[in-house]
């Protein structure tokens, strides 16, 4: 018999290339996003729209960052202290990013409603090009168009990549990239409304990209720590129950000896920990190798599973998942 092993950091083929995949793209992430910060920095003026842009592409930087050192945590074997291995780390960098997203969106929403409320008439200059005067706000038009395509382009690849993963940190860093649109119009109208003498549509698109940021910052929090309190799995939108647990239920259920299954399950990051409880019947209690044989089975269901245990008991738990699918 081989031995039993937990806390595997091994991703089957498809997984590992999908990975090294993602690795890449937030790499090129933060090349592009260090243009970004710098273009909008140097056109910012005073537009509160644009300066709230500027903050969000800051902002924009830490996804990819806890993201890229999650994944050299992950890649560690578990030790007799860390017994589950360090797949959680993929948590504690949604969590991070997720707080980071929010506190900063509170502050803007402040600072931007402060200056609706106070009435301040920001102003755009001109810049002499060639003997010509040209409109700074024109400028700061373009930026945004330059800055705001690409997430858009990388976030789509990212999602799909999301998905084969399992990753809530790279999913919630894509949904933010496909987003960045709606921050690019903002500050075009913002820039625009200044342009036209409407003082104020460049606080209320400042406060518009603020409420993005805080929704962003919001759903990363409350994902992140409904996992860490070890909430039953869902799947990597947050859509739903993960079905995988389902087919764990359906496939004890299906052994000749088990009476009744459920299951208890907690998201470690890329992978799942399971502990099975099956009720065996009386007239066949199972050996040592039969529940060692129905738990190898179990591992081999779906790649997330590497880390499951199967216990007997008389009867199931009242809080396990017994929904079979």
């Amino acid at each position: 018999m081989s031995a039993v092993t937990f806390g595997s950091t091994e991703l089957p083929a498809a997984q590992a290339s999908a990975l090294r995949r993602a690795v890449r793209l937030e790499w090129i992430t933060l090349a592009f996003l260090a243009c970004a910060i710098t273009l909008v920095g140097l056109v910012l003026g005073n537009s509160q729209a644009m300066k709230a842009a500027w903050v969000e592409d800051l902002l924009s930087v830490l996804p990819p960052i806890t993201f890229l050192v999650a994944v050299r945590l992950v890649s560690r074997p578990p030790t007799v202290d860390r017994p589950y291995g360090f797949h959680r780390s993929i948590g504690a960098a949604h969590l991070v990013s997720g707080a980071a997203l929010l506190t900063m969106g509170c502050f803007l929403i402040i600072d931007s409603g402060r200056g609706l409320i106070t009435a301040e008439h920001p102003a755009i200059g001109s810049v002499a090009i060639g003997g010509q005067l040209v409109w700074l706000g024109w400028f700061m038009i373009v930026a945004m168009v330059l800055t705001g395509v690409p997430p858009v382009l990388l976030g789509r690849a990212k999602m799909k990549l999301a998905e084969t993963l399992h990753d809530k940190v790279l999913y919630a860093d894509a949904d933010m990239n496909k987003a960045d649109w709606l921050t690019a119009v903002g500050s075009i109208v913002g820039v625009l409304g200044i342009g036209i003498g409407l003082w104020w549509t460049d606080s209320v698109a400042a406060l518009f990209i603020a409420t993005t940021i805080i929704s962003d910052g919001f759903k990363n929090v409350r994902s992140a720590v409904r996992d860490l309190m070890d909430a039953r799995p869902t799947t990597y939108d947050n859509a739903g129950p993960h079905p995988v647990l389902g087919g764990v239920v359906e496939h004890l259920r299906g052994l000749d000896w088990v009476r009744d299954a459920g299951v208890r399950a907690r998201d470690e990051g890329h992978v799942f920990h399971v502990e099975a409880f099956v009720v065996p019947d009386p007239a066949a209690p199972p050996s040592v190798e039969v529940l060692d044989a129905a738990r190898r089975q179990c591992v081999q269901l779906d790649w997330r599973l590497e880390d499951v245990v199967v216990i007997p008991v008389p009867e199931l738990p009242s809080a396990v998942d017994t929904r079979a699918g």
